[in-house]
């Protein structure tokens, strides 16, 4: 049947195709291999580029607790970066650094400085301002102890609401509990199941003792998750001021803003500049030794300095692709001397050699389109392996699935236009011939 309908000039694109899949299907253990080496390029790159859009969507969910209509005033730019790239924050000519202050170089936000920020900051906006105490304290009650991994954080009234929090139990440090310093604070959700088993309605009004200093529960924050495997709700809140006497810390003040309305963050950047260059004694020719962060932007920056491993991702995906083209185009190199007889009886009783190319190539495009869809599955579910293990949603690069499945094709194309060619270049006598 094959034969007669590549001799006859009705043979259309779907009875070659029909053919092409025939052999392909008779050949299963040729085809299964060949298939098996595209999946494997297409599952590395889908399944990495599944991975990082899982991680950008973490990214999202982590930094953009505040909203949009929110940005922070820091010493430097949060360091988010995977490799490659430095960052290119506060770079200056050598002739600007000369006019810089020396005093004003590497200097981190003061108490004073943020505090009078604050103050001086006129513009129509909920501002709060805190302080990161280091990862490493001890929460402890009794013969309860957490381990030495508990983020401290001092803040003030505003806090919870700059930075997304809600309460599971009690109530917020209030105005004069901040300006007073008093031995107050809230427990993030783990540190208060892990002090008070019995329920953490229990640790209300009850005394913890942070790094040995005793301190007054207010209340207990609502569970956030864990971001990238670490805990979110691993944490305590006491206010600046109580921090500051009691436990000290190295690191620099944030002030955190948040305006009515998306459309006024950048008006009320401009006026916190505006605001903080006196305070950090600048004049009018030195470059700011401070950064103002909108809070959309930090996931952004996250996000973009994962593209080195999207180049990644490819590079791995096209070497892999390259092999498989190469094994794909002596597969079906053997697959002509194999069928040499076959061909050369099609051309000698009139079949056409556009026929028989066209064969050959539907054959390793067939073959190419086979791997890249189990390729795509395997890549997916690989990829989202990581999204669980980040709490995300599922997730689907659809791009990148087409992407593939039309590399795959070209890759098919490319590997099997040299034995199509030869198989149609076949003299019928010698192929007759054939041993």
């Amino acid at each position: 049947m094959a034969i007669y309908f590549l001799i006859s000039g009705d043979m259309n694109f779907l009875d070659v195709l029909s053919l092409a899949y025939r052999t392909v299907r008779s050949n299963k253990l040729r085809t299964g291999l060949t298939v098996a080496i595209i999946a494997f390029g297409i599952m590395a790159l889908v399944g990495i580029i599944t991975a990082i859009k899982a991680m950008n969507q973490k990214f999202s969910e982590s930094f953009s607790t505040m909203g949009a209509n929110a940005f922070t005033v820091r010493f430097k730019d949060r360091d988010i970066h995977f490799g490659g790239g430095g960052n290119d924050e506060m770079k200056v000519s050598k002739k600007n650094q000369r006019k810089e202050k020396k005093s004003n170089l590497g200097k981190k936000i003061t108490k004073d400085e943020a505090e009078l920020f604050i103050k001086s900051y006129n513009y129509p906006a909920v501002k709060s301002l805190s302080k990161f105490a280091g990862r490493s304290n001890i929460v402890s009650r009794g013969d309860k102890k957490t381990s030495p991994n508990v983020t401290l954080i001092g803040g003030d009234e505003n806090w919870l609401l700059l930075n997304g929090v809600t309460l599971a139990e009690g109530r917020n440090i209030n105005t004069s509990e901040v300006q007073s310093g008093s031995n107050a604070a809230l427990l993030g959700y783990d540190v208060a199941n892990k002090l008070f088993p019995e329920g953490i309605s229990n640790a209300l009004n009850s005394q913890v003792r942070i790094n040995n200093i005793p301190y007054r529960v207010l209340g207990v924050m609502a569970s956030r998750g864990s971001s990238f495997g670490f805990s979110r709700d691993n944490m305590v809140l006491t206010s600046y001021t109580s921090m500051e006497r009691n436990l000290p810390s190295n690191s620099s003040y944030v002030m955190a803003v948040m305006t009515g309305d998306i459309r006024e963050v950048a008006e009320a950047m401009g006026e916190a500049e505006a605001a903080f260059r006196p305070i950090r004694k600048l004049n009018t020719t030195e470059e700011n030794n401070f950064v103002l962060e909108r809070n959309d932007s930090i996931a952004e920056k996250a996000m973009n300095s994962l593209g080195f491993l999207t180049i990644s991702a490819t590079v791995i995906g096209f070497i892999t692709l390259i092999g498989a083209a190469i094994g794909l185009m002596n597969i079906m190199l053997v697959s002509v001397s194999e069928r040499t007889k076959e061909v050369g009886l099609v051309k000698a009783i009139g079949g056409k050699s556009k026929m028989v190319r066209r064969q050959f190539l539907l054959e390793a495009i067939i073959i190419s389109i086979m791997g890249a869809i189990f390729g795509i599955i395997l890549g997916v579910v690989v990829g989202n392996l990581f999204s669980i293990v980040l709490n995300t949603g599922f997730v689907v690069p659809w791009n990148w699935v087409a992407f593939g499945i039309i590399i795959c094709s070209i890759v098919g194309l490319l590997a099997g236009l040299y034995p199509a060619l030869k198989a149609g270049r076949l003299n019928p006598i010698e192929a007759l011939r054939y041993e």
